[in-house]
Parts: C-alpha cells; sequence; structure tokens
C-alpha cells in the first residue's frame, strides 16, 4: 500500500497486513518486548521502510547489531530458507537490499565523532549528566549566566573547569549579587568534571558540534540516510548515553519549524534502552521529556521508544506513542503479571484476542501489534509475524565499517577537533597578563600538576600552554571593574607566600594545560 511501511502479517492465518502509515509515523511508537523476543529487528525493519520511503533515521546501536543494515542480506546464509518461508506466509516479496548509513559515536572509534558545546548542553542536562544537587545546579546555573553576561564561550570541559575555578575564587561577590556561592560547591562540581572526564565524557564536548542537518540527509536515490551512533562502550556510562539522546531530541525540537502533518517526516528518532532516561530523573526533566513528546510532532519527527517494559516509561509519555510492537513478557512474579496486565490494557480491545495471554506466548519474531489508521485512531490489538528484514541480520565486520567511514562527507567535517578561542583561552589570557603587570613571574617549569582545583586533585602531568596572542591582546587595558582585572586582584592576593604560589600555579595549571 503506498503511503505505509509493511511491519508484518496479523490476525489467526496472518494475513492481515500489519503496516504504519508514513503521514502517522510522527505520531511516535513504542517498541516492548523482554530481551531477545525481536525487539532489534523490529527496529531494523521499520529502518528500512523509512529509509526507503525517504524518511531519515537516528538509533542507536546497542549491541553492534543494527549496522547491518548497510550490507544486504545473504541469499546463502543460514536463515535465508527461514526468512523465504516466512516473507511467504505473510504475502511479501522479500528483496535483498542494502540501505545508507552513516555511523557515529561519542568516542570517535566506530563512527565520526559527534560532539555538543557545553553551552548547548546548558546547566539542566549537564547537572542530571553529573548527578548534581540542588544547590549545586544552582552554582552551575550561576556560572553559566557569568559566562553570558562576560561573553565567555563554554565550547568544552576546560571552558567549565577554568570558570568554575574563577567562580571560586570570586563567591562572595559572585554570592552578594547571584546568591550564595560556596567553595564547597565549586569544588564538588569539579570532582564531578573530573570524573566525567576519566570516564571519556570529555569527548562529548568540543567542536565541531554536530549540525542536525547532517541527520536528515538522503542518498542519491532519495532513500533516506540511517544515522547509527555506535553505542555499545556507551552503555557503559548509561547517564552520559540517555544525556545525549536526550539533548539531540531537544535540539531538533528547538530548531525545527512548525510543519504541522507532514506527508510523511522529517526524521524518526529511535530511543533504545529508553528505561535509562527515566531512571532517577529529577522532575524537571521528566517534564522537559514530556513536553517535547507533546511538541515535537508538529516539527516533523517522530520518536520511538525500545524498552523491556512498557512501564518504564512514564505515563505521560506513553500516552503519546500512539504505533505499538509488543513483544514477548514474561510473567514470572506477582509484579511481573500486573506489569504485564497493565500493558495489555493500554491496547484497543480484540474481541477474538485474549491480549494479556497472547503477549506471554508471541514466539521470537511475533508481536501483538497497533498501529494508528487513517483516522489517527488506533487500531485494534493483533497478533503478527514480524516480516524479515532485507538488509543484513547482524554485524558487519570491522573493514566494512571502516570503509563506510572513510567514504562518508561526514569524516572530513567532523573528524578533526577544532579548537577555537573560548572561555579557557580568554581567562588564561586575562589571568597571565594580571600576573605579569603586578609582579615577577618565576620561571615556569617544564611539567606540573594540572588538575588542582577547589576540591579535588589529578595526577597526570601536562606541558603548560602558552595563552593564544590574540586573547592577550584583548585583556590588555581593561578597567579596574571590569572581568579580568576581578581575576588580577586574587591572583595578586594569592601570589604572597608559599602557599599562595602552590595555590596559583594550580590553578594556572587548570587553565594552561594542553588538550
Amino acid at each position: 500500500m503506498t503511503g505505509s511501511i509493511f511491519v508484518g502479517g496479523g490476525g489467526e492465518d496472518y494475513a492481515t497486513p500489519q503496516e504504519l502509515l508514513l503521514a502517522l509515523a510522527n505520531r511516535h511508537g513504542l517498541i516492548a518486548g523482554a530481551t531477545g523476543t525481536g525487539k532489534t529487528v523490529t527496529l531494523q525493519i521499520l529502518a528500512e521502510g523509512l529509509s526507503a520511503a525517504g524518511v531519515p533515521v537516528f538509533l542507536a546501536d546497542i549491541k553492534g547489531d543494527v549496522a547491518g543494515i548497510a550490507r544486504p542480506g545473504d541469499p546463502q546464509g543460514k536463515l535465508h530458507d527461514a526468512f523465504m518461508s516466512r516473507a511467504q506466509t505473510i504475502g511479501l516479496d522479500l528483496q535483498y537490499a542494502a540501505f545508507p548509513v552513516t555511523f557515529w559515536d561519542i568516542f570517535g572509534e566506530q563512527g565520526h565523532p559527534v560532539r555538543a558545546t557545553v553551552a548547548e548542553m546548558g546547566p539542566l542536562l549537564l547537572a542530571r549528566l553529573l548527578q548534581l544537587s540542588d544547590v549545586q545546579e544552582g552554582v552551575l546555573n550561576i556560572a553559566f549566566r557569568v559566562a553570558d553576561e562576560e561573553g565567555l564561550a563554554l565550547l568544552d570541559l576546560e571552558d567549565l573547569q577554568a570558570l568554575l575555578t574563577w567562580c571560586g575564587q570570586n563567591a562572595r561577590d559572585l554570592s552578594l549579587r547571584y546568591g550564595n556561592v560556596s567553595v564547597a560547591s565549586v569544588g564538588a562540581i569539579q570532582r564531578a568534571l573530573l570524573m566525567l572526564e576519566n570516564q571519556g565524557g570529555a569527548l562529548l564536548f568540543g567542536e565541531p558540534a554536530l549540525n542536525l542537518a547532517d541527520l536528515m540527509r538522503l542518498d542519491a536515490q532519495g532513500r533516506g540516510m540511517v544515522n547509527i551512533l555506535a553505542a555499545d562502550k556507551l552503555m557503559n556510562s548509561p547517564r552520559l548515553y540517555a544525556t545525549f539522546l536526550l539533548w539531540l531530541l531537544s535540539e531538533l525540537f528547538e530548531s525545527l519549524p512548525e510543519v504541522g502533518d507532514p506527508e510523511k517526516p522529517k526524521l524518526v528518532f529511535f530511543f533504545d534502552e529508553a528505561h535509562l532516561l527515566f531512571d532517577d530523573a529529577p522532575k524537571a526533566l521528566v517534564e522537559k521529556v514530556v513536553q517535547v513528546a507533546r511538541l515535537i510532532r508538529s516539527r516533523g519527527v517522530g520518536v520511538w521508544f525500545a524498552t523491556q517494559n512498557p512501564g518504564d516509561v512514564p505515563d505521560p509519555v506513553l500516552a503519546q506513542l500512539g504505533n505499538r510492537v509488543q513483544h514477548a513478557l514474561r510473567a514470572y512474579t506477582a509484579n511481573d503479571r500486573a506489569a504485564l496486565e497493565k500493558a495489555a490494557r493500554t491496547y484497543r480491545d480484540n474481541p477474538r484476542l485474549d491480549i494479556a495471554q497472547t503477549i506471554m506466548e508471541v514466539g521470537t519474531g511475533e508481536a501483538v501489534t497497533s498501529f494508528l489508521d487513517r483516522k489517527g485512531t488506533p487500531g485494534v490489538a493483533e497478533r503478527t509475524l514480524i516480516r524479515p528484514p532485507s538488509s543484513q541480520l547482524g554485524p558487519i565486520t570491522a573493514e566494512e565499517r571502516a570503509a563506510i567511514i572513510a567514504a562518508s562527507p561526514m569524516q572530513a567535517k567532523y573528524g578533526q577537533r577544532v579548537n577555537r578561542e573560548s572561555a579557557y583561552e580568554i581567562l588564561s589570557a586575562r589571568a597571565a597578563q594580571a600576573a605579569t603587570d603586578t609582579a615577577p613571574a618565576p620561571e615556569a617549569p617544564r611539567e606540573f600538576s594540572h588538575a588542582t582545583r577547589f576540591g579535588g586533585t589529578a595526577s597526570r602531568t601536562a606541558p603548560a600552554r602558552t595563552a593564544p596572542a590574540s586573547a592577550a591582546r584583548k585583556s590588555t587595558g581593561t578597567s579596574a571593574t571590569d572581568f579580568g582585572q576581578a581575576l588580577a586582584s586574587a591572583a595578586v592576593k594569592e601570589l604572597r607566600g608559599t602557599t599562595g604560589r602552590r595555590l596559583v600555579r594550580g590553578l594556572f595549571g587548570s587553565l594552561t594545560r594542553g588538550r
């Protein structure tokens, strides 16, 4: 049928087509089911159908399996006969094909580096990522406010660390203007940043930042690009994974224009392991997710949540998910049984089907499905045999992945990190200029401990980096009341005595260490 994606055959004899209408694909959806029941294959065939219809897709590859969408299925493979038998049962003319893929990776190992700036991430998501208390989140908000007022670009973690160091030095003055800024809170934030840095989170922040238009490309045949985020390593830091995907979703919401009800979505976004987004999430964050889920469809973006149990998704979000694919759930305990019955009650009743019993009985590659009809009404629940994929089922080789990455135009755009002048360089230049103007500077050691910050230390060493000449020129001629002079006054005060010199050396260490 034109304008739809065939998902599988439904009914008692699997003869009733179960289809996702493209015009309603931005009404969001849910893929749920226990481990090993076929959620990944369902995600893959939806991505195939959307791509073939000219709709770009973004999804996270938790186990590396979805990468096979870049290769056609194998007619000589061990599953070929089973696939053809299933295709015949549901009335599908199965043709093997590959689909256009762009690989992304926060760590830059299995795909093009994907980055965001600290300023784009914002204090709310950063506080969530760093697990800050309400008081510490307040201090972080003050730091962002200072950066905005002083024109200090916050691009990477070094920028934020430098700004927080200055805030700690000037806590008394900031407290008079914005409310209490304690050195202890600054130190707690610095420790959290250090932990994030040690876990590789610093690779997420920097430039060039991801341009959302690069996620919505079409290939030469008009097929939508399938953007795959390598998440097998990222899942070792689940909070980083959830925060990044939520940032990406909120950026799409804020940057795309209203389009009403398009014939097909501009982009479909799959959020795998969705429970990670909501685990221990503060109320403000959940409210933001609900807001985005309600409104982003008017931007032409569809969002699908994939999780083991529908109960992992809060009810206000679950209410926005009109398209459902429910794979098997097991009921081993009373709580499991209650969750199963609750999931069954979210479907439109089918007089021919005991929904709860069917959800327990469906095998691998089967599901209970319900898709919105042309009037936007949820269809009755049907037992569905999910269609086999046209692309390869399973991972691709490292050589195949490397060849796809090398051939992509995204490698030239994002492969090399850019380090332009920002808060780190500006504060470094101001502090260095202030120290030069007020006291003879001792000869700088060749190596030093770089991470002496408020509330935390680190052991690795790095050579000092000379501040850019342009930053030094910007600091010349500052008045007695401006931001740079305030830093200079603090530096001069701390230069007195051996303890003071150690503190200033630690301060400059965190501000001038090499990237």
